[in-house]
């Protein structure tokens, strides 16, 4: 479904509610919305929200028992432009608890299932998002990437999932998860929807500090998929680890298409050392920061409480039934980095070494337009077979997408192929708030794959 397709947000509801015995993508339901505006740029359009987006008098629980009751008393930022813009907030999708994992398995109302095969997953934490779009409910769904939470389930799920820059979006009423790599995002069918949807998300915001005063461009209205003059970039490095044939035989007839439409490619590469350090960077950081961001979640000051003898007992009571044993596990982690005599022996030692990859990826884009890679090594894993690899020793072909949340670097996925009937993606990568780029490139390579407006029905 395109933007511009549109059904009314009844009927919409009532094909979402159809789709849940299978799929299970949405928490909650708005009660007869209606458009706050006649006009604007998504004038009519429904639109499902990733549910640790704030929303004025509606629950959002950020599929987390301890927030299940939580009723915002403000919309987010990104709320409010999409409202001023015409659209129609119809539903709240799943995420996995608190933005923490990558299968969308750990959600307080359970696993949400990929549209292609509901016995695979839809990768996460936006797996919700990402399985309304690609199973054709909604033309739009919004939802948030901390290390490849958009990205990786629009591989998985056969849509367009972009992040851009770091600040190019606000952040405000978003309830975070690690606040120096969290990004809001999105999922579309196709790119020129992708580029209408920034305009309407982009720009300062007072409220978010971190928001950028960079100007947003008309994306959709300037979009040129032309190719020919254009040179990209090949991360062989992260090509390299992929092991799946049929994945790389596509991306490598991907290239020729490339060099046939004019584009000239060339072959970069990162330290394996560096690469391999992706992983545990991330996982150190993240869970430090968000360790930090949700102490205000105690039963006392904030969230769902379960009673006690003291105010200490109220809280060990609260948080150790509000948080799934997961997150419970990310947070003794977090702690044990902020610990004072482990700071600099692990946080800042993190964050130091970020800083080298962060210089190393962008020697990546010197004198190319952007950086093209396999988006994720496999198709969809099964539900039974799959865990959330950060908690493990893993490829960096699955954890290669971290860099542009280490770096803020904008990057979208946009579908390849099929491979046993499930969706498998590429990820292209551009520099700092050159997403009008980003998203020429895009188009070029959509119209190479034709590809757009891929959907499940039914």
């Amino acid at each position: 479904m395109k933007i511009n397709e549109q059904r009314s947000a009844s009927e919409t509801i009532a094909r979402m509610k159809a789709s849940q015995p299978v799929l299970n993508a949405v928490v909650s339901f708005y009660d007869d919305p209606k458009p706050e505006s006649e006009t604007g740029k998504l004038a009519g359009v429904n639109v499902v929200l990733k549910d640790n987006i704030n929303t004025k008098d509606h629950v959002t629980t950020a599929s987390s028992r301890i927030l299940e009751n939580y009723v915002p008393v403000y919309d987010a930022t990104i709320v409010k432009k999409l409202k001023d813009a015409g659209a129609v907030i119809v539903a709240k999708a799943s995420m996995d608890e608190l933005g923490m994992g990558g299968t969308n398995k750990n959600a307080l109302t359970g696993a949400v299932h990929n549209p292609y095969d509901p016995s695979r997953i839809s990768g996460g934490s936006s797996g919700g998002s990402a399985v309304v779009v690609a199973a054709d409910l909604v033309p739009l769904s919004i939802g948030t990437d901390t290390g490849d939470s958009i990205r990786k389930p629009a591989a998985y799920n056969g849509v367009v999932g972009v992040k851009p820059t770091y600040g190019r979006i606000s952040r405000y009423g978003i309830i975070p998860y690690a606040s120096s790599l969290d990004h809001v995002g999105y999922f579309t069918t196709n790119v020129k929807d992708a580029a209408l949807a920034l305009e309407v998300l982009a720009g300062r915001d007072d409220h978010d500090m971190t928001s950028s005063n960079e100007p947003v461009g008309a994306y959709s209205e300037a979009l040129n998929g032309d190719l020919s003059g254009k040179t990209i970039a090949i991360f062989k490095t992260v090509n390299d680890e992929v092991q799946d044939e049929t994945i790389r035989s596509a991306f490598a007839a991907l290239e020729e298409k490339l060099k046939a439409a004019g584009a000239t490619l060339v072959e970069r590469e990162m330290p394996r050392e560096y690469m391999e350090l992706i992983a545990p960077v991330y996982r150190t950081i993240a869970n430090a920061e968000a360790t930090a961001n949700h102490s205000n979640l105690d039963g006392i000051r904030f969230g769902r409480r379960v009673d006690g003898d003291s105010v200490e007992d109220v809280m060990t009571r609260s948080r150790t039934e509000g948080f799934s044993s997961y997150v419970r596990a990310r947070f003794v982690i977090g702690s044990y980095s902020l610990f004072e005599e482990n700071q600099d022996r692990l946080f800042r030692k993190a964050q130091k070494i970020r800083r080298l990859l962060v210089d190393a990826y962008a020697k990546m884009f010197d004198g190319v337009d952007g950086v093209l890679s396999i988006a994720a090594p496999t198709i969809a894993p099964h539900i039974e077979e799959s865990a959330d690899l950060r908690f493990g020793a893993s490829s960096f072909a699955e954890e290669h997408m971290q860099l542009g949340n280490f770096s803020g670097y904008p990057s979208m996925t946009l579908p390849l192929g099929k491979e046993d009937g499930m969706p498998f993606g590429v990820l292209l990568a551009c520099k700092p708030f050159e997403e009008q780029t980003m998203f020429d490139l895009a188009q070029g390579i959509e119209e190479l794959t034709g590809l757009a407006n891929q959907v499940k029905e039914g």
